[in-house]
């Protein structure tokens, strides 16, 4: 997986995307929330991603659109990290929750955490494999 973060990658469908707030299950690691889905692609593509900043918590469109920014390019980040040897698809959505702004080294680390939840709730099979692999 590469550090891309391309146009089939982003999560733009509206039926999908009410899908997944209806049907989707959720991790928290504050302030960000995934809302995700396991669901099947007609791209191809392993994962599907939007991010979201409530208007009710950030005024303006100044704010949201710094804090969206610096989402997309987090999750581009640690996305290979994460989710290089993932097997199934995924369609996740980021909410960011807090109504104070943020730095890039919070929202890393904060997305770093949100990820390992995530894989330890949904491929823990994996998970040990590898922190097994590391120790010997």
């Amino acid at each position: 997986m590469s550090f891309k973060y391309t146009k089939k990658d982003k999560l733009k469908s509206k039926k999908l995307i009410d899908q997944l707030f209806t049907e989707g299950k959720a991790v928290t690691a504050y302030p960000l929330r995934l809302v995700y889905l396991k669901t099947e692609f007609e791209d191809g593509s392993q994962l599907k991603t939007g991010v979201s900043v409530s208007k009710r918590l950030h005024k303006t469109a100044v704010a949201r659109n710094q804090i969206k920014r610096l989402l997309r390019e987090v999750y581009r980040l640690n996305k290979p990290q994460y989710f290089n040897t993932n097997s199934h698809s995924y369609a996740f959505m980021i909410l960011y929750l807090s109504k104070d702004a943020t730095t890039f080294d919070k929202l890393n680390k904060s997305i770093q955490q949100l990820f390992k939840k995530f894989l330890l709730k949904n491929e823990p099979l994996i998970e040990t494999s590898e922190s097994n692999t590391s120790e010997t």
